[in-house]
């Protein structure tokens, strides 16, 4: 048996998660087929974690972490394994959303901190070109579901979000899908840190058009904006930029529903899909 602490720094976090996955089993005396037995995982699964060619989800480390009674280690090299899932240029956004104390959004889609899971799946799905990209599917499920955690903090962050319209008349595929995701747009509203507006087609043209908007500012005061379109994403930390963007939201903001209209708006939007 090999340590996991051993060359970490040279080696990709899902490959060291996998080696620990590893020591822990041998450690214990198991096979990998007493521990399928010994859990709900399947064996060839739990193969998979092991050689690094898959990455779970948060609830599957967590199981496991209680099963090895391994104090929360392969939760803490699980996040350092998922931020491999995103792009270079995503990652230091990420950090950013995680540190942040107010964020607020305009999106034309529902953001992902909003997400159901199986909306996620089909919004990243529908970017894949072909079926060999299922696990690439499952591992980006799985990171964007575990960024939520955020909303439940203590204390969480002060989140805004202004959903275009658009967000609220494009539908998944799947029915249920969509009406569940309806649902959760709603209990997710209802956090006492979530306020949720709606802009709506009435609104007409405004400054942010075409592209997402988040600012956020960091738990020192410093606030810093991300702008994603089609292909492309920027991190913002021109002053002069910054304070641009925060009137052009403030406009939005006063264009859209108020809270209260905005839960009404998509209760509405729901029972028409259902109807």
């Amino acid at each position: 048996m090999t340590d996991p602490s051993a060359d970490v720094d040279e080696e990709s976090g899902r490959a060291a998660l996998g080696r620990a996955l590893r020591y822990l089993r041998e450690r214990s005396g198991k096979s990998l087929s007493e521990l399928a037995g010994e859990t709900r995982y399947d064996k060839s699964y739990l193969y998979r974690l092991e050689v690094g060619q898959r990455l779970s989800k948060l609830a599957v480390m967590e199981d496991l972490d209680r099963h090895y009674e391994s104090g929360g280690l392969l939760v803490q090299l699980w996040k350092v394994a998922r931020r491999e899932v995103f792009k270079d240029r995503y990652k230091e956004f990420m950090r950013l959303e995680n540190q942040a104390r107010i964020m607020w959004m305009y999106q034309l889609a529902v953001p992902g901190l909003l997400q159901t899971e199986e909306y996620a799946r089909e919004v990243l799905s529908a970017a894949q070109t072909t079926e060999a990209n299922s696990d690439l599917v499952e591992e980006q499920v799985a990171a964007r579901m575990s960024r939520q955690e955020i909303l439940h903090r203590n204390p969480a962050p002060q989140i805004r979000v202004i959903l275009d319209e658009v967000a609220l008349r494009r539908r998944t595929a799947d029915p249920k899908a969509w009406t569940d995701q309806l649902t959760h747009l709603l209990d997710v509203a209802r956090l006492s840190s979530v306020v949720m507006q709606v802009l709506p087609f009435s609104a007409g043209v405004h400054g942010l058009m075409g592209s997402h908007l988040w600012l956020m500012w960091e738990p020192n005061g410093s606030p810093v904006a991300y702008v994603e379109g089609n292909g492309f994403g920027e991190l913002i930390d021109d002053a002069d930029k910054i304070t641009d963007y925060r009137l052009s939201y403030d406009r939005i903001r006063d264009l859209a529903l108020s809270p209260s209209d905005s839960l009404a708006f998509v209760q509405g939007v729901s029972k028409e899909h259902q109807s």
